[in-house]
């Protein structure tokens, strides 16, 4: 027993080790690029400080970085195994009476502790490090850091409120979506018949309404009109509001519940929302998963060769899971299935395939 437990610890160490090495280098890469992006921006726009722009690559660092951890973990998972393999400590471990549920049960620990770690506590770090990253790029540059672009910037979100239904779209947005840019507004009655367009440079959400300055109000039959504000009446609020027309990276996990609640009750429709709470419930499982399909392709002998064609085999695996994850999550978005299923069913289905490999290996 005492060998057992001495050598999980060793075996939790490789992976957490191995693991570890990965999403770091991960993060150097995407640093560089992001830093080289805010280089390239910086002489485009207006020449920033370099302190300044490393100091924005790294507030922006943890949002494109968490999404790597199931990456992570499946090369790491490899390395780890391999690395065991290669000195033959996992024929002594298996000589020494460990089946490979023991020897990868260390694995599955280290997976699963990292998804909860990843899920509660890094995606609010990355969650509020992303949204002061909008507000210090802003500062430097003098100019929103992310437009809502192409496809986004002609969707058009309907709302509702106390004095009746609008529809409006924005070029950009910051601040979790409670101030927005170069909006227009198309406002109705209560009875649902149209009232008046409202253009304005800027809408700023407040509790119960937006405040949109300065606004040009155009009415049937009238000639538009000029104000230094207009309020829009809706069910948002500040504390929930998120930017519906563009990303939700600047969304806290312990967030999403509530937004989610208000913004169906604003007459939006959340299943993007609902998508990213789901993959952020699903994320130990995910890591998990990544820790049974590595070792699929890795426990195998260095004597018995073609270990190059099975991590081969495993990588192209795990790409090709990533690829129907992401299918299956544009699919629920669309509304063409459940949102649960298009995140948990994947997941489920690579642990099932994993561990039917895994006993067909172990005993045939």
């Amino acid at each position: 027993m005492p060998f057992v437990s001495t050598a999980s610890f060793y075996i939790g160490m490789r992976f957490l080790v191995a693991i570890f090495g990965v999403f770091g280098l991960c993060t150097v890469l995407i640093f560089m690029i992001d830093f080289v992006e805010l280089l390239r921006q910086a002489g485009k726009y207006g020449s920033v400080p370099g302190y300044k722009l490393a100091w924005i690559t790294l507030l922006r660092l943890p949002a494109y970085t968490e999404i790597l951890l199931p990456f992570a973990v499946l090369v790491g998972s490899i390395s780890a195994l391999l690395m065991l393999a290669r000195k033959s400590e996992l024929a002594v471990m298996r000589a020494g009476g460990m089946s490979v549920w023991q020897i990868l049960r260390p694995g599955v620990v280290v997976g699963l502790g990292l998804g909860m770690l990843s899920s509660m506590a890094f995606n609010p770090l990355a969650a509020h490090a992303r949204d002061q990253s909008e507000k210090v790029y802003s500062k430097a540059f003098g100019r929103e850091s992310s437009p809502l672009g192409k496809g986004a910037a002609g969707t058009w979100l309907r709302q509702d409120g106390t004095d009746g239904q609008s529809v409006l779209t924005a070029s950009s947005a910051k601040e979790k979506g409670a101030v927005l840019g170069t909006v227009t507004a198309f406002v109705y009655d209560k009875n649902g018949r149209f009232s008046e367009r409202v253009d304005a440079s800027e809408a700023r959400l407040y509790d119960g309404f937006w405040l949109l300055s300065p606004a040009l109000v155009s009415r049937m039959g009238r000639e538009p009109e000029k104000f230094n504000s207009y309020l829009l009446s809706t069910y948002l609020t500040p504390e929930r509001v998120v930017d519906a027309l563009g990303s939700v990276i600047s969304v806290s996990f312990w967030e999403l519940p509530d937004i989610i609640y208000t913004t169906e009750r604003a007459g939006l429709s959340a299943s993007r929302l609902r998508i990213q709470y789901e993959l952020l419930l699903s994320r130990p499982l995910l890591c998990v998963a990544m820790v049974f399909l590595a070792a699929t392709v890795s426990l195998r002998s260095f004597r018995s060769g073609g270990i190059q064609t099975m991590v081969v085999t495993g990588m192209v695996g795990g790409f090709g899971f990533f690829l129907f994850a992401e299918i299956s999550r544009q699919i629920g978005t669309a509304g063409l299935a459940p949102v649960w299923a298009a995140v948990w069913v994947p997941v489920l289905l690579a642990i099932l395939v994993s561990v039917t490999v895994l006993l067909h290996q172990e005993d045939g």
